[in-house]
């Protein structure tokens, strides 16, 4: 028996952007160094990922100076709710097919 599979996001096959939509989604933002440390990736990997997901319009970035620091803060735009949301129900589909 051959399964489809619908809905499944290129966008959030890897770790990283997983886990970046998965803070976004119980936070309402997260900024880099939060994001760094949860998901134990690196200064480059965590920023490659985020473009990504920003080029879907999938995330925002916002850039600000808190004090003299450069401060990047994340969050999960309305399509890109709706499209993790999409992919996670996609995936329980395919983990609960017998």
């Amino acid at each position: 028996m051959k399964t489809i599979i619908h809905n499944i996001n290129k966008a959030f096959d890897h770790r990283i952007r997983l886990g970046i939509m998965s803070v976004l989604m119980v936070n309402e933002s997260a900024d880099f160094n939060m994001l760094k440390e949860l998901l134990g990736a690196t200064d480059g990997n965590l920023a490659s990922h985020t473009k990504a997901l920003e080029s879907e319009n999938y995330i925002a970035i916002e850039k600000q100076f808190i004090g003299k620091k450069p401060n990047t803060k994340y969050s999960a735009t309305k399509e890109g709710k709706l499209a993790f949301t999409a992919h996670i129900e996609a995936l329980e589909k395919l983990i609960s097919k017998k």
